[in-house]
């Protein structure tokens, strides 16, 4: 892997404004969506990443859906967000692949776990391991 001189936080394209409703407040389907939305804007205030990189690497990812089969309504998008992300921060190497996967489980088991209209609690003790 070639290093990469660091990123200057700030550095670049300024961040867009959230979308917001009529009443002000941000637009979001699923409290998953405003998270994965922040870790985006965080690691990149952080300067993980310039927000050019983040575009780019979002567009591709809608590409990669389109071309997949998804008719692009709206209603994926932070789906395409956060597999953005997930690349994104492995391709950086700011989490491995495996703890990345490992992650990705224990979610998804905790989401199984958890009844309809109750908030997910992903519990440390809960994870699966390896």
């Amino acid at each position: 892997m070639s290093e990469r001189p660091p990123v200057t936080p700030g550095a670049g394209p300024p961040v867009p404004p959230l979308l917001r409703d009529a009443e002000g407040a941000p637009v979001f389907r699923a409290p998953w969506e405003a998270q994965a939305f922040a870790m985006a804007v965080k690691l990149h205030e952080a300067g993980h990443f310039t927000w050019t990189e983040w575009a780019e690497r979002l567009a591709r990812e809608i590409a990669r859906a389109r071309r997949a089969g998804d008719p692009d309504r709206g209603d994926t998008y932070y789906e395409h967000w956060l597999a953005a992300l997930e690349g994104l921060v492995a391709e950086k190497g700011l989490v491995a692949p495996a703890e990345l996967a490992r992650r990705k489980a224990a979610w998804e088991a905790a989401a199984r776990a958890t009844p309809h209209g109750k908030p997910i609690e992903l519990r440390p003790d809960a994870e699966p391991r390896p």
